[in-house]
């Protein structure tokens, strides 16, 4: 066989090298915009509803990300993190095909666009001592001076990453504020005083969403929903008649949205302070039976969730200390569900006197807890909890573990209903929902109340709000996460790009353990010694050691040799567990940088091998 000459070698790389450039060049113009998404979870995707978000996008849309990249270069975590928002904006951007364009800015200090990110209401961040602020915080804003705002994205939330991104733009997409139409039996909004005449504000809650929504308020018992609201938030229902609860059925079936609050015993209700409270709790009690058992949501009017594990310290009489109320429920981060964006940035909510939901056996949709109590729980009657207002302390004495918890206190009830009215028929009747639902159940009113979550004080005229807790967080979030399009609904929560050593995090468990016990057996032993030393050295009145005897000394002297070796064995552990940590590390950063290039080392040994006995055969 005849080998290439060397002429023609020199004439054949150029011809290579140009042909590689031109298809290089060629692949990008024809495959521009073409992306495959090889990551485990989809990183770079959009979901389905983000992407009809952006192609309804009416008007040109700037999202300027400002980012201290400077600031940065210290924290290496962060800016992996900063990377990955960074190719999501610049992936929206991409989609919506010249509609939406991206701008990142470095807002270094003293600088006009420092200016400008803190003009927007962007947070900086203190770094260490040197006193640089990292910035990092999206705008958005359209054409017509419409304009919305994430001071500081936060790495914790990337999981709701996405969900913030496709909110903004969808609110920049709206003309006017969404409906919020609201069929109340407490009075949350402005009224009389009936004992004062003087006009009330209302409940803090309310006013806050008044400054969000269009707050539309149905007079008592309506019998039709209008098809521009947005959402439907019905407050404590006592006695719906049937029209009522046909229009809010239909409304439901055609698409609409829907925001409940139940209570077996509604604190805030005005009308119980009129009767005995020994007497029955009917008066403060709300329900949607026809409703709820249509759905197949199962909610007990009669039964209040007790919950000794996270009950609250109440004081009936301010002349007596606090006591624990385990009808007074303060719920923490571990019982709030992490992966609904209604929940996971709370830290705690307050509820009193809460019902239970649950789904029936023949349920067709689903019931995703939002809020669920401990499994220490009791179930009691509004009745008994009445009853013990003057006197919480009974209700933990009476209280006794019955293995129904834990309960779930607010949910959220999603899939395809059927009609609570079968029998109705006419012109728009519908039996079962156009699509499936997306409803809001929380089984208690007073979580709505002033009293379980801010303290306001007048100052110089104006009202300051001390909020305690985050009820206010999950009632505003619930409604912005229902009156959000379908498709903001239907946005998923993005696992996290971290991709955390889940074997060496095993490894590291399983030799924690395996130390830990001698690890504590030499601390115990340690604290004898040290004692036993103490009692050998007392101290005199006047602060002088008392003198030993010699046989004490000798004594004294072998303690404080155990004491040395038990120090030093103690050492040997704590470094044999870190040692062992350490070299799992090693093995597996040697495996990384080694592995691959062997991988391909091996191959090009077979390659080559291959190729001498194919040569070989040929010489024959």
């Amino acid at each position: 066989m005849k080998r290439p000459g060397r002429r023609t070698l020199l004439i054949a790389l150029p011809v290579l090298a140009i042909a590689f450039v031109a298809l290089v060049a060629l692949s990008n113009l024809l495959l521009r915009g073409a992306r495959v998404d090889l990551t485990e979870h989809d990183q770079y995707t959009l979901s389905a509803g983000t992407l009809r978000i952006i192609d309804r996008v009416p008007e040109p849309i700037t999202l300027e990300l400002f980012y201290s990249e400077k600031a940065a270069q210290s924290q290496p975590q962060f800016r992996v993190f900063a990377q990955r928002v960074r190719e999501l904006l610049e992936e929206v951007a991409a989609r919506s095909k010249g509609t939406i364009s991206l701008r990142v800015i470095d807002p270094e200090p003293f600088s006009d666009a420092e200016d400008r990110a803190t003009a927007y209401g962007l947070q900086g961040v203190p770094l260490g001592e040197s006193g640089d602020k990292l910035y990092f915080g999206l705008v958005a804003s359209n054409s017509t001076d419409g304009e919305t705002a994430m001071p500081f994205i936060q790495p914790a939330k990337e999981t709701f990453l996405e969900y913030d991104v496709a909110k903004m733009i969808s609110s920049l997409s709206v003309a006017s504020k969404p409906v919020l139409a609201v069929l109340s039996d407490l009075p949350l909004g402005p009224g009389i005083d009936q004992l004062s005449g003087q006009p009330t504000p209302g409940w803090v809650m309310d006013r806050q969403l008044s400054e969000f929504f269009d707050i539309r308020r149905l007079q008592a018992n309506p019998t039709s929903i209008g098809d521009d609201v947005s959402l439907l938030m019905v407050v404590h229902p006592k006695a719906l008649p049937a029209d009522t609860e046909y229009a809010i059925d239909q409304f439901v079936l055609r698409g609409g949205h829907l925001l409940v609050f139940v209570d077996p015993e509604a604190e805030s209700d005005p009308a119980g302070s009129l009767f005995d409270p020994t007497q029955s709790a009917q008066s403060r009690t709300s329900d949607m039976a026809n409703l709820f058992r249509a759905w197949g949501l199962v909610y007990d009017p009669g039964k209040i969730v007790l919950d000794a594990q996270n009950a609250m310290r109440f004081q009936p009489d301010p002349s007596q200390a606090p006591v624990r109320h385990v009808g007074i429920i303060g719920l923490k981060k571990e019982s709030m569900n992490q992966g609904d964006v209604i929940t996971a940035d709370l830290e705690s909510v307050n509820l009193s006197s809460a019902g239970t939901l649950s789904l029936a056996s023949d349920a067709s949709a689903k019931l995703e807890a939002l809020l669920q109590s401990s499994a220490v729980t009791m179930l009691s009657t509004p009745e008994a909890v009445r009853a013990a207002q003057g006197d919480p302390g009974s209700l933990a004495d009476n209280f006794k573990v019955d293995g129904s918890g834990p309960h779930v206190l607010a949910g959220r009830l999603r899939g395809v209903l059927k009609s609570a009215f079968p029998d109705r028929a006419g012109p728009g009747h519908l039996g079962a929902s156009v699509k499936p639902a997306n409803i809001v159940v929380v089984a208690d009113t007073d979580i709505l109340s002033d009293k379980l979550w801010v303290q306001a004080q007048d100052f110089l005229g104006q009202q300051i709000l001390n909020p305690f807790a985050n009820n206010a967080d999950f009632v505003y979030n619930a409604v912005d996460n229902l009156v959000g399009n379908d498709d903001l609904i239907e946005v998923r929560t993005r696992p996290t790009s971290e991709r955390p050593f889940d074997r060496i995090d095993g490894v590291r468990r399983r030799a924690e353990v395996r130390y830990q016990a001698k690890e504590k057996k030499l601390q115990l032993d340690l604290e004898n010694l040290e004692q036993k030393l103490a009692r050998l050295q007392p101290i005199t009145a006047t602060g002088q050691a008392q003198s030993l005897s010699r046989e004490q000394q000798a004594q004294l002297l072998d303690f404080q040799q155990q004491k040395l070796r038990t120090r030093k064995e103690l050492r040997d552990v704590q470094h044999q567990l870190n040692a062992d940590i350490e070299a799992i590390g090693v093995r597996v950063k040697v495996l990384n940088i080694l592995a691959v290039p062997a991988l391909v080392l091996l191959a090009a040994l077979l390659l080559a091998l291959r190729r001498m006995l194919q040569r070989r055969d040929a010489s024959r």
